[in-house]
Formats: structure tokens, sequence, C-alpha cells
């Protein structure tokens, strides 16, 4: 009988000794999306705490900025539920928009939970980023890092792995072919739909890109809210009801009596 004949078929779940990327995924403390269908493609089952998450975000026409606002719908529902369990801000460092405090507000995100650190060089954004994952009251971080090398997005990783922090950073989808110490890279594309493709996570591969809507179910139902008020509202000018005016009895003055009497 040759090597060949002997050889069969196992199915590794029925292997007790054997270690499997499910095994690793439940060791890696998780906090989820906020997006089912994203949850479900995470290793864990959400966002991983204490490693970064890259997010890739190509320019569009009508941002020019390598992360568009519309990419808060991906994280900000994480971020809901990371302040949820700290009692620290989300700092967001070299955010190439000024955040929108009623929005964020109205969708879970108060104001006052978040810290804006406004640095321009590469240098101090990696600096304050690092600072804000050492400290322990901040819920999270993400940073805008477009010009960062793999080095130093490798300090970051460490430092997030430190304090369990949950670090996003967001670079232009050219760095796609760079290498990156981040376990858990996205590569983010759309603007009424976004469509996100995970291009590195533990765990086999995935092709089928991820839909998500543009507009949080919170903050969509508020709009059609707003709207519907508007419809119950009448279109037109309310009637102008005319009131006739009855002139005032005239008042008698003690000098009128004293005139009669004479």
């Amino acid at each position: 009988m040759s090597p060949a004949s002997r050889l069969q078929r196992v199915d590794p779940l029925t292997l007790a000794n054997v270690w499997k990327v499910d095994d690793f995924a439940s060791e890696e403390k998780v906090l989820s999306s906020g997006h089912q269908a994203l949850d479900a493609q995470l290793p864990g089952g959400g966002w991983p705490l204490g490693s970064m998450v890259e997010v890739l975000h190509s320019p569009t026409a009508r941002h020019d900025s390598p992360a568009a606002p519309h990419v808060w719908q991906l994280i900000l529902p994480g971020l809901v539920n990371a302040i949820g369990q700290s009692a620290g801000p989300v700092v967001l460092i070299g955010s190439p928009h000024e955040p929108f405090g009623p929005s964020l507000q109205a969708q879970g995100l108060p104001a006052t939970r978040l810290l804006w650190v406004k640095a321009s060089k590469p240098a101090a954004r990696l600096w304050a980023s690092e600072q804000a994952l050492k400290c322990a009251e901040v819920a999270a971080v993400v940073a805008w890092l477009p010009q960062a090398k793999g080095a130093e997005l490798r300090r970051l990783q460490m430092a997030a792995h430190q304090q369990g922090r949950l670090l996003f950073v967001f670079r232009d989808a050219k760095a796609m072919s760079d290498a990156s110490p981040a376990r858990l890279r996205l590569l983010v594309e759309g603007t009424d739909v976004l469509q996100l493709r995970i291009v590195k996570r533990r765990g086999p591969p995935i092709d089928t890109p991820i839909e998500l809507p543009a507009t949080s179910k919170r903050l969509a139902a508020l709009i059609e809210a707003r709207n519907d008020t508007r419809k119950r509202r009448s279109p037109t000018a309310p009637a102008v009801v005319a009131i006739p005016l009855t002139p005032p009895k005239k008042r008698s003055h003690v000098l009128d009596r004293a005139v009669a009497h004479t």
C-alpha cells in the first residue's frame, strides 16, 4: 500500500489539540460595531479592543479629503458603545473636518464626550495619538495619519494593545499596498451607500463587499419625523379673521356733569 493511499481527510473541527482561527478570535476583546452585517464578518463579532483598525478611504468628487464626513457612519455606532463603557472622551486627532456637534449628539455621541486635537504636522499627530492612547480615561482614539510609516504605526499598535484601547487610523487608499501592523484593514468606498471591503482580518479572506447605509437609522428616523411634521403643517397661510371693532362708549367726565347742571 502506497503512502498516498493511507492518507485520510480529517475534519479540523474534530481535532482537539489544534488551534483554530476562531480560538484566537474568542480570546480578543471586541466591541460591537453597531452594524449586524459587519459584526458577522469581524473576528469575535466586533471592533477589536487593543488593536488598530485601519480604515482606507479614496477621495471622491464630493469630498476631496481622504476621510469624507460620511465615514462617521462606519465608526459612530461603535464610538457610542465605547463611551457607554468609559467615562472618558473620544479623542479626534487631525480630523480634516470640524465635527458637527448637533448631528453627532442626535446619534448618541454628545459633544461633551469629544476632544478635538488640531495638529497639522505628521510628527505632532503621531505624538498626540500615542499620548491619548496612554490616558487611562480615554474611551477611543480616532486619528487621521495619511503620512504615517510602518514603524510609527507599530508604536501606536503597541500602545493600543497595552491599554486595550479602541483605535481607528484613517489613511489614503493608496497605502493599501504598504505593509501595516493593523490586524484589521478596511477599504471604504461610495457615498450614498457605503461599500465596505475587508482587505485584512484574522481568518479567511472575504471577497464580497458589505453594504452599509450612509445615514444611521437613528438619524434617518429624526429626519423622517421632521419631514412628517412639515407635511402636517398647512402649506397655505392661515386664514385671517376680521373682527369688527365697536367704538368705546363715551365716558362721562366730572366737568361734563357740572356743565349739564348749570
